[in-house]
């Protein structure tokens, strides 16, 4: 585990620190919470997330799921 402080610049983009990048790979989930930015590998399993998404439309859950079942 590591701590950086960071600031954003003036883009709003942060840099992550190579050995960081090297672990989690080139694609990430950003994930937010009330005032916490989460920054997860997307290779990682996704369907952890599957309740904390509301979904309008019985349609709109079909296609997120099958979409979260491809990345499986």
């Amino acid at each position: 585990m590591g701590i950086e402080i960071k600031k954003m610049d003036r883009h709003g983009r942060i840099v992550i620190p190579k050995k960081w990048r090297e672990k989690i790979g080139e694609e990430v989930i950003l994930v937010m919470y009330e005032d916490k930015l989460e920054i997860l590998p997307k290779k990682g399993n996704l369907l952890r997330f599957l309740d904390s998404v509301e979904v309008e439309e019985l349609r709109e859950w079909e296609r997120m799921r099958k979409e979260l079942y491809e990345i499986r």
